[in-house]
C-alpha cells in the first residue's frame, strides 16, 4: 500500500494485542551493590551491566567507581564503551563530548598494557569518524591486532557509532562473529529454561490433629475398662464359689477368646476406612468441566489434565488414562490447589510438582501399586472369621459362667450374677468401641504422619532435581544478550542485501526490539525484560528516505516470520509521539502524511512486577534503553521535525572528526 507522498506501509501487525502468557523475575543479585560497596565492586557490577546490554546503568556505576578513586586504563576503557554503547555521535551531549576529550588526554598517563592500547584504538576510531574511505586503514589494523576480548568489545559497543565506509570495512568481520556465536553454547536446548519460573518449595498435606471424638473416647475408656474388669471378676468369683473347676475352664476360654477377638478385631475394625478411588473410575469424562473456582484452581486442574494426558502408561491412550485416573487426578488437583492457593503465585511455579505427580502416578501404575493403599486396608477373610469365632466363644464362655454361678445358688447370688453378666456385657461392648476408636485414630495419625514424611521427602527431592536442572540449563544474561545481538546483526545483514545497500549508502540506522503478540517474559532483578517472542523493527536512513523492516522473532531458535517492509520519504513522517500508561505500557506512534497513525508497542506495564528495592522510573529507563527506544525515538523525532534538513546534520561525511588530546 502506498500513500500520496511516496511512502508505503503495512499495518497488519502494528496494532495487534500483546498477550502475556507468563512472566518471571529471577531472584538474582548480579546487578545490586551494597551502599557501602568498594569502588572495585561497583566497577565490576558496571562491567557486568555493560556486557549484559544495560549501558545506562553501567555508566553510572563505572563513573561512581572512578569518582571514588578507582582509576586505571581498564576502568577508563569500559567507561568509554559505556558512554558510546547503543549511541551515535549525535546522541552525545556537549558535556559528554567534553568528558570524552578529557579522558583521551589521560591515556598517555597509564602504564603500557593491553587495556591502554585498546583505549588508544577506541579514541583513534572516534577520530576516524567522517574521514574519507580508506583513510582509516592504520587504525583498523591496530584494531585487528588487539586481543579478542578488547577487539570484540569495541566492535559490539561502537556498533551505532561506526558508520559509512568505516563500518563497511568492519562489517564482514562483525557478521562472521555473529554467525559463529548465534547458536553457540547450546542456545536452542537452553533458552526455554530462562523463561521458566522459579519453582516454589515442596509441600505436602500435614497430618490432621487428633479429633475431639477420639479425645473423648480416650477419656471415657478407663471407666469402662474398670467397670468391665470389676463385673468380670465378680462373675468369675461367683462361678468359682459354685464350681471351681468349671469356673477355671470358662475363665481360660474367655481369656483366650477375648485375646483373639481383640487382636483380630483391631485388624478388622481398628483402621480408618478409605474412599474407594476405583469405584466408578471409568464413569467421569476425562475432560469434564471443573467446578467454578478461582483462576489458580482452574489452572491447576488444567495442568493435571495436560500432564496426565502426556504421561500415560504403556497400553493406555490419553483418553483412557484420564478416565481411569479421574478420581485420583481430581484429588491430587484439589490437594495442590489447597496447599498453594494462599501463596498468591502463578500456576507455573507449581508445574514441576504437577508433572512429578503425573509421572509418579504412571510409575505406580506400571509397578502395580497405584491403588495399593486400598488392598493394604482390606481385611483378610481369615481375620474376619477368627474374629467372629472368638466373639462367639467369648459370649458362650460368659453365658456358661453365668450358668455355673447360678446353678443351685440362692436368690441373692443369682441376682448378683445377673448384674455382673449385664455389667460385663455392657461395659465390655462400650470399652471395645472406645478402644477401637482410640486405636483407629492412633492408626490414622501415625499413617498420615508417615505418609507426610514420605511424600514431603519425595517432593523435596523432585524439587531439588528440577531446580538443579534449571540452574544448570538457564542461560546467563551475557548469553541472552549475545544471542539477541547476533539476531539483530543477521536481520540487518538480510535487510541490507534485500535492498542492495551498503553501509556507505546509509546515513544511520536504528533497531527497536519489542514484545511480540503472545509471549513469555523474564528478567533478573535490576535487569530488563527478555522475551520468548520479539518483534524486531529496523529503520535504515538513506538519502532517499527511511526503509522500515519488521519481523517476528522466535528467540529460542532464532526463526523469523511475518516480515513486513515500509518505505517513506523524510517529509512523509509528520510526527512521532509517545504514549505512556502505567497500566498498559509504552506505545510509539508514527504519523505519516496522508497515512494512518501506527502504534508500536515498545514495552508492557511492569510496575506490578517490581521488587521492593527497585525504582519504577529507573527500571523503565533500563527497559526502554535495552529495547533501543531512546535512540530510535530521538532519530524519528528529529526527522519529523526537520524533514530533509535532517540529512545534512547526520550525514557521516559531514561529521567533525573527534580530536584526540595529546
Amino acid at each position: 500500500m502506498s500513500d500520496s507522498n511516496g511512502g508505503t506501509y503495512s499495518s497488519a501487525a502494528y496494532d495487534s494485542t500483546i498477550g502475556i502468557q507468563a512472566e518471571t523475575v529471577h531472584n538474582s543479585n548480579v546487578y545490586f551493590v551494597h551502599p557501602d560497596a568498594s569502588p572495585q565492586e561497583k566497577y565490576k557490577v558496571g562491567v557486568r551491566l555493560l556486557e549484559d546490554g544495560i549501558p545506562s546503568r553501567a555508566r553510572e556505576m563505572i563513573t561512581d567507581a572512578i569518582a571514588h578513586g578507582y582509576h586505571n586504563a581498564e576502568v577508563r576503557f569500559h567507561w568509554v564503551l559505556a558512554m558510546l554503547s547503543a549511541r551515535t555521535y549525535h546522541d552525545l551531549s556537549a558535556e559528554e563530548v567534553q568528558r570524552l576529550h578529557h579522558a583521551s588526554g589521560l591515556v598517555r598517563a597509564y602504564a603500557e598494557d593491553k587495556w591502554k592500547e585498546a583505549l588508544r584504538v577506541t579514541f583513534d576510531l572516534l577520530a576516524a569518524l567522517g574521514t574519507a574511505s580508506g583513510g582509516a586503514g592504520p587504525v583498523l589494523k591496530q584494531l585487528q591486532d588487539l586481543p579478542s576480548r578488547q577487539h570484540d568489545a569495541i566492535l559490539r559497543h561502537l556498533d551505532l557509532m561506526l558508520t559509512g565506509g568505516l563500518k563497511d570495512d568492519l562489517w564482514t568481520e562483525t557478521l562472521e562473529r555473529a554467525r559463529a556465536e548465534r547458536f553457540d553454547n547450546a542456545r536452542v536446548q537452553r533458552v526455554w529454561a530462562y523463561f521458566e519460573p522459579s519453582p516454589i518449595g515442596a509441600r505436602a498435606v500435614l497430618p490432621r490433629p487428633s479429633t475431639a471424638t477420639a479425645a473423648a473416647a480416650r477419656a471415657a475408656l478407663p471407666l469402662r475398662v474398670v467397670l468391665f474388669v470389676v463385673s468380670s471378676v465378680m462373675l468369675g468369683a461367683l462361678a468359682w464359689t459354685a464350681h471351681p473347676a468349671e469356673a477355671v475352664c470358662e475363665s481360660l476360654v474367655a481369656l483366650g477368646a477375648g485375646r483373639i477377638a481383640a487382636r483380630c478385631g483391631v485388624r478388622w475394625w481398628g483402621r480408618e476406612p478409605r474412599p474407594d478411588h476405583t469405584a466408578g473410575a471409568s464413569v467421569p469424562e476425562p475432560h469434564s468441566p471443573t467446578p467454578a473456582e478461582d483462576g489458580f484452581t482452574k489452572g491447576v486442574h488444567s495442568k493435571f489434565d495436560h500432564y496426565f494426558s502426556v504421561r500415560t502408561p504403556y497400553g493406555f491412550t490419553s483418553e483412557a488414562w484420564l478416565a481411569h485416573t479421574a478420581e485420583v487426578r481430581s484429588d491430587l488437583a484439589a490437594e495442590i490447589a489447597d496447599l498453594y492457593r494462599e501463596s498468591r503465585i502463578g500456576v507455573g511455579r507449581v508445574t514441576w510438582l504437577i508433572r512429578y505427580l503425573a509421572e509418579e502416578a504412571r510409575n505406580r501404575h506400571n509397578n502395580g501399586t497405584l491403588f495399593d493403599h486400598l488392598r493394604q486396608d482390606q481385611t483378610p477373610a481369615r481375620t474376619m472369621a477368627l474374629t467372629v469365632v472368638a466373639l462367639a466363644a467369648l459370649g458362650a464362655a460368659a453365658l456358661s459362667g453365668f450358668g455355673t454361678a447360678v446353678s443351685g445358688a440362692a436368690q441373692p447370688q443369682t441376682l448378683w450374677a445377673f448384674l455382673a453378666l449385664l455389667g460385663a456385657a455392657w461395659s465390655g461392648h462400650a470399652a471395645a468401641q472406645l478402644w477401637l476408636e482410640v486405636r483407629r485414630e492412633g492408626h490414622r495419625v501415625a499413617r498420615e504422619a508417615r505418609e507426610y514424611q514420605e511424600q514431603l521427602a519425595a517432593r523435596q527431592n523432585a524439587h531439588q532435581r528440577w531446580k538443579a536442572l534449571l540452574d544448570e540449563t538457564r542461560p546467563s544474561e551475557l548469553e541472552m544478550e549475545t544471542w539477541l545481538t547476533c539476531d539483530k546483526t543477521s536481520f540487518i545483514d538480510e535487510a541490507l542485501r534485500h535492498h542492495r545497500l551498503t553501509w556507505r549508502d546509509l546515513i544511520t540506522h536504528t533497531i527497536l526490539v519489542a514484545p511480540a503478540p503472545s509471549y513469555r517474559r523474564a528478567r533478573v532483578r535490576g535487569g530488563p525484560w527478555r522475551y520468548s517472542h520479539y518483534v524486531i523493527r529496523l529503520f535504515l536512513f538513506t538519502r532517499d528516505g527511511i526503509r522500515e523492516i519488521s519481523a517476528e522473532l522466535k528467540f529460542s531458535d532464532a526463526t523469523r516470520k511475518n516480515e513486513q517492509r515500509s518505505n517513506y520519504r523524510f517529509d512523509a513522517l509528520s510526527s512521532v509521539q509517545v504514549t505512556e500508561n502505567a497500566d498498559v505500557g509504552y506505545d510509539l506512534e508514527l504519523v505519516l502524511t496522508n497515512g494512518p497513525a501506527r502504534k508500536i508497542r515498545v514495552k508492557d506495564a511492569d510496575a506490578h512486577q517490581l521488587t521492593p528495592d527497585e525504582s519504577a522510573r529507573e527500571f523503565s529507563e533500563i527497559s526502554l534503553s535495552a529495547a533501543g527506544f531512546t535512540h530510535t525515538f530521538r532519530l524519528l523525532e528529529g526527522v519529523a521535525a526537520d524533514g530533509k534538513d535532517w540529512i545534512e546534520r547526520h550525514n557521516p561525511d559531514n561529521l567533525t572528526p573527534f580530536q584526540v588530546a595529546g
